[in-house]
């Protein structure tokens, strides 16, 4: 190992890795135990027992929070969803996963596909600072936008506040709609996340192409795959190569 490579990842002498738990189809903590696990965790000790180097979580509820640390240097690599907003602060790798965003409406909704949802009148619920509340910021043009505190609080926002539409992660809205009844999801998609790591842009861009092609290693060796069986991932599908 390069050493100023392991120094570009580790400054203050330990990989900070930033990790969301906005996501579920990524990490989740165990309600018993309070242990973090998930594919993002697996994929940090990956990269820390390359670096030969010793781990530390930085653990956040939300992606906006996890985005600012890594952003500001309070952490050494994240695990985001691919955004140009975000962009401005880290560099990304190619994503590893690819994982769909959907709509929820309730069974009543006259609402029958994804492209009568941007519409005057409509209110569409997303996570403050998740990919999609970026995405739809730019993409929507008639439809209103609702912030709820955080991703796995759209849902029960958009029932509370009689909202229109429920926006997020295809699977966490298949388990709500399981959890609360009376909903229902559009067919498809109406976009494609690209999840990937990061580090600050600020570090060199020596490390930028190593995590780009630890990233590509993982994905060519299965580790990827894996993981996400190992977790039970299911509507998440590995990226190809870049």
């Amino acid at each position: 190992m390069d050493a100023t490579i392991k120094k570009a990842f580790t400054p203050n002498g330990v990989l900070r890795a930033s990790i969301n738990l906005g996501n579920p189809i990524l990490a989740h903590r165990d309600a018993d135990t309070g242990d973090v696990s998930g594919v993002s965790v697996d994929l940090a000790r990956a990269l820390a027992k390359v670096l030969d180097t010793d781990l530390e979580l930085v653990v956040f509820d939300t992606a906006g929070k996890s985005v600012e640390a890594v952003t500001n240097d309070a952490a050494d690599i994240g695990f985001f969803a691919i955004d140009p907003v975000r962009g401005a602060g880290i560099s990304f790798t190619s994503p590893y996963v690819l994982i769909e965003g959907a709509y929820l409406v309730k069974d009543e909704s006259a609402l029958q596909g994804n492209e009568e949802v941007d519409r005057p009148g409509t209110r569409v619920t997303v996570g403050k600072g998740s990919a999609y509340d970026l995405y739809l910021t730019r993409e929507l043009k008639q439809a209103e936008i609702v912030r709820a505190a955080s991703s796995q609080a759209v849902v029960d926002t958009f029932l509370e506040q009689g909202l229109d539409v429920a926006a997020g992660v295809k699977q966490q809205l298949e388990a709500d709609a399981q959890r609360v009844g009376g909903v229902r999801l559009l067919p498809g998609r109406f976009m494609v996340i690209q999840q990937a790591m990061g580090l600050p842009k600020a570090r060199p861009a020596e490390a930028a192409r190593f995590l780009a092609d630890f990233v590509e290693q993982q994905k060519a060796s299965g580790f990827v795959e894996a993981a996400l069986k190992r977790h039970g991932v299911e509507g998440a599908s590995v990226a190809p190569p870049a």
